[in-house]
């Protein structure tokens, strides 16, 4: 499958806000890391309660998830 869901999505995000935070603390400023602390909180947040906000928005504005695609592939 070559289609692009959620998932995908929430881990690209999560990778360029990470990244973004770690060259931001090493080159600018170390308030920096908060980023890679926000992303590390939203992982456990979301392990916890099912929740993640990124999601929430992602579905908003009309990306689907995997299991919505493999629903519509049967």
């Amino acid at each position: 499958m070559n289609s692009w869901y959620l998932e995908r999505y929430l881990f690209l995000i999560a990778g360029i806000v990470s990244l973004t935070g770690l060259t931001l603390g090493f080159f600018v400023n170390p308030w920096g890391f908060v980023f890679n602390l926000l992303v590390g909180l939203n992982l456990i947040l979301f392990s916890f309660t099912g929740f993640c906000p990124m999601s929430y928005f992602l579905k908003k504005i009309g990306i689907p998830s995997l299991a919505d695609l493999k629903g519509a592939n049967r």
